[in-house]
């Protein structure tokens, strides 16, 4: 298929590594350069080689920790200064982690991988965008309570507080017993937030969700024992494209390229792994509470100074 546009368009693909980020970033390659933003320099390079061996490929990488906010902030400002036209930009970074930890910020670190750092990267990035921008967010069915394949698997939707609550790792009563699974929820329903907020906000833009489906084997469980990041890949990721609600990764990344490259998907939309219109939850599809949401998570990251406040000897 020949490739639809020139090479000085842009696609900013955000946790290319692995996973369904890497077959997407692989897949956008054929419409023009990908900008690779993850924290790994080595992977990074193996993607820049992966794209540049394709008729045509050109790549580029910015080295980014999505939960550090500083350092989500300083890859969109990196962007930005390259001077390319931005075509679409795939959020996609994000883990589950089972075992907690801590963010440079001191929050906890799921909620600030998943939806604190993308949405930093994402604000600093919107006034560089020309109008029409498809921005995308990979996001998760978990967050709704009602999903019968997440409750089936242990979830129990968002336990969302507030920002403040979530960046302390707090969590609504009657949660998952499983560790990580309330953090990941609610950090999932922020980047549905997110779309469904900045689509009402940001008119001259259009956001999107992507649920991409149950996908096992990629680096979503990176905290995963090695035996079941084993099974994961060999023995469930063969069984996926067989599963209802499951999916791979070369699936998923298809489908985020497909729908990031149509200009006609209006903003504010919501799609299951098979390119389908799926509903939110009752909670996040309620304005009042997306608006919330992200007024409180502009609110919680206003405290974190720019990278040029907090070091003197920053150049502007």
């Amino acid at each position: 298929m020949p490739r639809t546009s020139g090479p000085q368009q842009a696609w900013v693909v955000t946790g290319p590594t692995s996973g369904i980020g890497r077959r997407a970033a692989l897949e956008l390659a054929r419409h023009g350069t990908v900008v690779l933003v993850g924290r790994d320099p080595a992977r990074l390079r193996d993607v820049e080689r992966e794209i540049g061996a394709l008729p045509g490929g050109r790549a580029m990488s910015v080295v980014a920790d999505f939960s550090d906010i500083r350092s989500a902030r300083r890859a969109a400002e990196e962007i930005a200064g390259l001077g390319m036209l931005i075509a679409g930009v795939a959020n996609n970074a994000g883990g589950m982690q089972t075992t907690g930890g801590a963010s440079a910020q001191g929050w906890d670190l799921a909620f600030a991988t998943n939806h604190l750092g993308p949405f930093a990267f994402t604000e600093t990035l919107l006034p560089h965008l020309a109008d029409g921008t498809g921005i995308l967010f990979t996001v998760s069915g978990v967050e709704d309570p009602d999903r019968k394949p997440a409750t089936s698997a242990g979830f129990r939707g968002a336990r969302y507080i507030s920002a403040e609550a979530s960046a302390r790792g707090e969590w609504r009563e009657g949660g998952s017993a499983h560790p990580g699974y309330d953090a990941y929820a609610t950090s999932k329903q922020g980047n549905l937030a997110t779309v469904l907020s900045l689509s009402r906000e940001v008119t001259r833009l259009r956001f999107i969700a992507v649920e991409p489906g149950f996908t096992p084997g990629t680096g979503l469980g990176r905290d995963a024992t090695p035996a079941l990041r084993f099974i994961a890949r060999h023995v469930l990721q063969p069984l996926a494209p067989l599963i209802p609600y499951w999916s791979t990764p070369q699936r998923a990344g298809r489908l985020i390229a497909a729908i990031l490259t149509a200009p006609s998907v209006p903003s504010g939309t919501y799609y299951d792994e098979n390119g389908k219109p799926l509903r939110a939850s009752t909670q996040v599809s309620d304005p009042e509470f997306s608006d919330r949401y992200i007024t409180e998570t502009r609110a919680l990251l206003a405290g974190v100074p720019s990278a040029a406040a907090s070091d003197p000897d920053a150049v502007a």
